[in-house]
């Protein structure tokens, strides 16, 4: 027997999106490409959400 779940379940959709920043493992923090701190930006904020990083956890925040 299936779960009643399974039959509505879709995988998850690969979104084309330009994310305009980057992370640097010098600092330990995404960075915008003129070298400003990514969380410093609050219209890119307003914009994501969030800068989640993608190096380590997904629950750590730059911001």
């Amino acid at each position: 027997m299936q779960p009643f779940a399974l039959n509505y379940a879709r995988p998850a959709v690969d979104l084309e999106a330009a994310i305009p920043y980057v992370y640097d493992a010098g600092l330990q923090l995404n960075v915008l490409r003129d070298g400003r701190v990514a969380a410093s930006d609050f219209a890119l904020l307003r914009e994501f959400g969030t800068t989640t990083s993608t190096a380590g956890s997904k629950t750590h925040f730059d911001d």
